[in-house]
């Protein structure tokens, strides 16, 4: 069964529910998928996102990129293979509008993604998240 459309002001609501400080894991495969669409709707809407992915090693994070920039209408800009592998926490930024990333450690608790909205609408622009990393795995 497939998740009604969601309306801009309700896919805005929902992912500001999951922008807090402690992270808000999907519950059932039916919240993981409306949380799938609010993303894409609001993604759709802003003229650039910057992604940080919070992982557990390099290949947890690049994978989890990798599947968030497929699932945003993206092409993946590199091969995950031939990037440099970090077995630590890392933190992975990436820019859409220059199709870049940088990698660096992270000591933090949080694993996740955070994504961050640029646009000139109002109800589009902000910073969302943490989303899990393997919310877009498979789908």
């Amino acid at each position: 069964m497939n998740a009604p459309d969601l309306a801009l002001t309700d896919a805005r609501q929902l992912l500001d529910s999951y922008s807090c400080i402690v992270p808000k894991i999907p519950t059932s495969e039916t919240e993981a998928r409306e949380l799938r669409q609010a993303l894409r709707l609001i993604t759709a809407r802003s003229e650039s996102e910057n992604l940080g992915v919070c992982a557990d090693n390099s290949q947890q994070g690049y994978q989890s990129l990798a599947d968030y920039l497929e699932a945003l209408g993206y092409r993946v800009p590199f091969e995950i293979t031939a990037l440099e592998s970090v077995d630590c926490p890392v933190y992975i930024k990436f820019n859409t509008a220059k199709m870049t990333h940088y990698l660096k450690t992270y000591e933090g608790e949080y694993r996740g993604v955070l994504i961050s909205c640029q646009s000139e609408e109002e109800e589009i622009n902000g910073t969302y998240g943490h989303f899990p990393l393997d919310l877009f795995a498979l789908t």
